[in-house]
């Protein structure tokens, strides 16, 4: 399936759950994940930023596609984690 996962956590707990969402997604841009990943690695994704996130304040949405088909990406303004990007 594809996924795109947006997190808006904590700031002492950012780095541990921009470690963990980078494991499994493709990082986006600021909180902002995407990629094809299967139901085992997603729960696999969800079990890791539970055991770092504190439910009462931070929050994590994700959006599942059955694939990528019927979705379309445009970015406005400046494209950031772009392969072109990587050295």
């Amino acid at each position: 399936m594809f996924a795109i996962l947006v997190y808006d956590v904590q700031e002492g707990r950012v780095a541990k759950a921009l470690k963990i969402c980078r494991k499994y997604l493709i990082w986006v841009q600021n909180s902002v994940f995407e990629g094809e990943i299967t139901e085992a690695r997603l729960r696999s994704l969800k079990g890791e930023l539970m055991a770092v996130l504190e439910e009462n304040n931070d929050s994590v949405i994700v959006y599942t596609f059955e694939n990528s088909r019927y979705t379309k990406r445009v970015t406005w303004g400046i494209e950031r984690g772009s392969v072109s990007n990587i050295i």
